[in-house]
Order: structure tokens, then sequence, then C-alpha cells
């Protein structure tokens, strides 16, 4: 049977004119990408990690006025959709901004008091973060101000040294400078565009950390009425006396009744703070800290909450202008007695529910909470602790989400595993802890799929070219002679050797099959590469040792009739790894028909070349350059 060739091509045609296998089957030729300089694949390289949305696209092919406007619109989004803003818009986004508003205010007061922070803090917080991420944030229905998880990190962060009570100059001073770095950091992040590096914190890490802090919380607002001993600095609690829980429901209904008022809220716009900046002394290290944990949880926050509704509406939130937008409003709010804000959840579903249009809403938000501010401070004097109590606890009772945890146990247990550590690290050691040992767990879990990569056997599906896991698919049958291995994730240093001892180990099993069956010796591996994005010399390595070891096999397979020779041939390699293979040389040694395009298209070809050939060589590939030699 007369079959063409199939030789690694340098780029050129993906098909070619060949006589068919069996009917409807061509083989066709496996090309290397087109040849680029390494400066040129350097700098794919890193267009491809930095701007996988290339930002700059919109900018091609436009006059210098036009690309000035889009300069405009690009740092600054709200050019981009003012001049569209109709006046119909405008009810939607006033009825939006004032029911947010409603919410912000007693929210900013209890978040203040959540973190250590005078009340009025928590105003001046829902003022000015509002107004910069109106001109700067591409969502249309962010609902911008602090929020339960970075205020209670702030205030467990920052009492763990310095007290509130007794220094609270000191005390502000590191909240304002905490905030300050938590927006350089975010910044910086979206600058740099470096996002990816809040993807650390998974899912299953924040439901557990927002589970563990939601408790934490609950319980200090509670801790009166429970009787709970004390909290230490970490932010733990230990157990707490039977009798003072009975004693504390015994007083509820005085407690109920008792009023306490929040203490003299002044009247007035943010009074700047930028002198209260604290660049040098002791503490100078925890306000650091204190201002990346914030940040990161916040920004992780903030773009989730964006990109969850902007989802709603179809529309597309740019994640590095996000960072930016945050974190230059808290460096801002730094410098106007504002502490650590983010995108609520709670204030952008209600702004999303109450029909917000456009960024408009969080104006209008902005400037209730100013005639809140200049006008309507003393009617807040008489508001009872115990009503910022349970705004506090409705608040953070909801992020409790047990469904979400039951759902991480259903799927996938490391993510669980990593759910639960951050869960009781948050509840009894501390919040960096707890994170940490969350961030730890995630990391083990890609580590472990990076060093422990999934490998099976595959196997065709009768009547088709289709082939798939054996163990998968029960219509999925072995191909006699064959044995087909998939690889599901890039060949690295890290898993080589692994996948050495696997495929060895596959082997092995086969000739156990095979010999318990009396089915036909097997005479060639095919190693399906289709999920190998990427090799390094270690990969090529651990192909070079396969080779090796199977010719030594076929070598005992002339002295011993018990052992059959072996081949290794390689199924759609993509392109950066021929690449690789090609520049290393490796492609050599696979000879003519080592690399083929499809499984399929390997099986029917060498399963030709068999039949016509009975007395094959001990190497596939030298039957191969056998038959170009007759032709």
């Amino acid at each position: 049977m007369g079959v063409n060739s199939n030789r690694v091509e340098d780029f050129s045609s993906h098909r070619i004119n060949t006589e068919s296998v069996m009917p409807g089957m061509e083989i066709h030729t496996v090309c290397l990408s087109p040849k680029k300089t390494t400066l040129q694949k350097l700098k794919q390289r890193l267009s491809e990690i930095f701007f996988p949305d290339d930002p700059l696209y919109r900018f091609k092919n436009q006059t210098w006025r036009q690309k000035l406007i889009l300069g405009l619109q690009f740092v600054f989004p709200i050019f981009q959709w003012a001049p569209e803003y109709r006046l119909k818009l405008l009810r939607s986004d006033i009825i939006s901004g004032l029911t947010i508003a409603s919410l912000a205010i007693p929210q900013g007061i209890s978040y203040a008091k959540l973190a250590n922070l005078p009340p009025i803090v928590g105003l001046y917080s829902s003022f000015v973060p509002p107004l910069i991420y109106a001109i700067l944030g591409s969502s249309s229905h962010l609902g911008v101000g602090p929020v339960s998880i970075a205020s209670l990190i702030m205030g467990s962060m920052l009492s763990e040294t310095v007290s509130p009570r007794d220094e609270p100059i000191l005390y502000l001073k590191l909240a304002f400078t905490a905030t300050f770095f938590a927006g350089l950091f975010q910044a910086s992040l979206g600058l740099l565009r470096l996002g990816f590096v809040i993807d650390f914190l998974s899912k299953a890490t924040l439901v557990g950390f927002m589970s563990g802090a939601a408790v934490i919380v609950s319980l200090q607002q509670l801790k009166g009425l429970l009787g709970i001993s004390h909290f230490t600095s970490k932010m733990q609690f230990i157990p707490w006396s039977w009798q003072t829980i009975v004693m504390g429901f015994s007083f509820l209904v005085f407690m109920l009744t008792t009023r306490h008022i929040i203490g003299h809220l002044p009247k007035g716009l943010n009074p700047p703070s930028a002198n209260m900046l604290y660049f040098s002394g002791p503490d100078l290290e925890l306000a650091i800290k204190t201002g990346i944990v914030t940040g990161i949880l916040s920004l992780t926050e903030g773009i989730s909450v964006g990109r969850t509704f902007a989802a709603l509406k179809n529309y597309q939130v740019d994640g590095n202008k996000e960072m930016m937008a945050i974190g230059l409003m808290n460096m801002a709010g730094s410098c106007s007695s504002c502490f650590v804000t983010t995108g609520s959840f709670s204030r952008s579903a209600v702004n999303y529910n109450a029909g917000a249009q456009t960024a408009v809403s969080n104006i209008v938000m902005a400037t209730a909470v100013l005639v809140t501010l200049l006008f309507l401070m003393p009617l807040f004097y008489y508001t009872p602790n115990v009503i910022l109590g349970a705004i506090i606890i409705s608040a953070v009772i909801g992020l409790i989400d047990y469904q979400a945890a039951y759902c991480l146990w259903k799927v996938d247990k490391l993510d669980f595993l990593a759910c639960l550590c951050s869960f009781f690290g948050v509840l009894f050691i501390s919040v960096p802890m707890g994170l940490g040992i969350a961030v730890g767990v995630s990391v083990f879990k890609i580590l472990l799929h990076v060093t422990r990569p999934n490998s099976l056997v595959m196997g065709n599906i009768k009547g088709t070219q289709i082939y798939h896991s054996l163990s998968r698919y029960k219509e999925a049958s072995r191909v006699p002679s064959f044995l087909i291995l998939a690889i599901e994730s890039p060949i690295y240093f890290a898993n080589s050797t692994y996948l050495q001892e696997r495929i060895l180990r596959w082997i092995r099993e086969e000739d156990e099959w095979i010999k318990a069956n009396d089915r036909s010796p097997l005479k060639c591996i095919i190693l399906d590469m289709t999920a190998v994005t990427a090799i390094d010399t270690s990969g090529i390595d651990l192909l070079c040792e396969l080779r090796k070891m199977l010719e030594k096999r076929s070598l005992k397979a002339r002295l011993s009739p018990n052992q059959s020779h072996l081949a290794l041939v390689l199924a759609n390699p993509v392109g950066s790894v021929m690449e690789k293979l090609h520049q290393s040389k490796m492609l050599d040694s696979f000879g003519l028909n080592g690399i083929y395009l499809a499984v399929g298209e390997a099986v029917a070809d060498i399963s030709a070349m068999w039949k016509s050939q009975p007395d094959f060589p001990e190497d596939c590939n030298e039957t191969r350059q056998c038959k170009e030699t007759k032709r």
C-alpha cells in the first residue's frame, strides 16, 4: 500500500496529496511554527503574559486626534460613557444612588467601629472614594465604600500592637498609613499588570476566611451577651462559661432597652490627613503589612463583585483598570481621613437591583453623604450601639456561605481542605496565619497537579477515528499491538521523573494484560501530546531516555522470543513543543515517521506498513526508512 511519508516540514501546507490508508483517511504533515528571532519570541511571550487582552488594539490605524481621545477614555473611563449619557438614565441613577446612600451611612458608621476607628471616618470613606471611582472605574454597578472584611482585618491587625483606646492618635495614623500602602500596592499591581497575584487567593480560601471572620466578628459583638472570657490579641477566642451565658440572656431585655449613644459626630467635610501619614518609626512595618493584607483582600472582593454584575449585563470590566481605580481612590482617601474602601457586594447588589445604569449612582450617593456630613450629623448622635452591632452582625452573617463549602466538598476535596484551613486558622490562630495556611494548601494543590500530572490509556471507539480513555468510555477498545498513552500536562523538570516511571509502569501492566489474555504482542507506543502545552530540556531528556530504554528492549527481543520490540511515536505535538524538539535535534532520532498529526493517522499508517511487510524490522522507524528506500 502506497502511503506518503510523514516528514516534519518547516511552515508549509498542512495537507498533502496522498493515497488513503483507509477510506477517508489521509496522512498529514506535521509542521514547525514560522521561524522567529529570540526577540520576537520574547516580545510575544511577554505580550501574552502581561497583555492578554491587547489593551492597545483600539489605537491601531487611528489619527493622532482620535488616539488622544481614546487615550483619555482609556485612562479615565468616565470620558467613554459620559458623552453618551442621557437624561432618561438620570432618574434610575438618582434612585439607586439615594438607595445605596441609605445603606452606606449606617454601614459606614458600623464598619468604622469594626475597625476601631471613630464613626465619622466611616462616613468620610463613603464620600471621597466613590467620587474618584466614578471617574476611574470601569464598572457601572459597583457600589464603593468600606467593607466588613477590610474593616475587620485592619482593626484586628493594628490592635495587636497599638491600642485604639490608649493611643487613639497613633492608631488613627497607622490606619491612614495602612490605607495609603493598600492603595499603593493595588495601583502598582494594576500599573504593572500583575493582577494574577491576587488569583492565589482562591475561592475556597476566601469562603473559609470569610466564614471564620464572620464568626469572630459576631462573637465580638455578642461577647457581653454570651459571656466570652476575652478575645486575645491574635483575634482568636477561648471557651466561655455557661454561667455567664445564662446571666447574659437574663439581662437581654435590659440590654435591648438600654441606649448607648455613639458619641459626638462633627459636621463638615473630610479634613485633610496627609500630615498624619506615618512613614517613619517602629510601627511602620505594621502599617505596611496591614496595608498589603487589606489591599489584597479588598481588591479581590472589589474585582470579583464588579465582574459578577458586569456578567449579568453582558459588559466587560477591565481588571487592571479596576486595580488602578481602587488603588488611587485609597491613596487619595488616606489623605482625606478615609480608611480602606473597595467595591461592596451588599451596596453593589442594592445598586443593581435599584436600577443603576452608570457610575453616576456613586456620585449621587457621595452627594447624599455630603449633605449628611454638612447638615444631618446631629441626628445620628443618639444612634444606639445595639443598632450598630445588629447592622454589623447582619452584614457578616451573610458571609458564612455553607452552601459554597458543601459544593467544595462535593467537587474538590483539596479545595475543601483549603477552606477548612482558612476557617480554623482565622478562628483559632490569627488572620494572617489562617490566610497563609490556606494559600499554602492551594499552592500545594498546584504543585501536586504539576508534579503528578494525569496520564491515561486510550482506546478506539469502534467505527470512528476517535480515541478516548479506556476507563472512561466503555465503547473504547484496545488497538492490537499498540499502547496509546495521553499525557495531560506540560512536561517539566518537576514531573519528568514521575512521567518516566508512570509510562514504564503502563508498559509493564500492558505486557501483563497481553500475556494474561493471549493477545498480540506490544509493538508500538503512541504518546498523545495534544495536552502537552510546553516542554523543557528535562522533558526532552525524558523522551530520549524512553527511546533508549525501548531500543534496549528491541535488542533483547532479537535474543529472546518472549520479548517484543517497541517503537515510540508522538502524536499531535503543539507548535512550541515541536520547536523545542527541532532545536534539540530530537526530531532526527524519531526518523521519518516518528511524529504524526493525530493518533488515528499514526495507527492507520503504522498498521498499513506492518501489513505490507509482515517481516517488519525491530523499529517501525526502520520500516518507514526501508519503505522510502524501496520507493
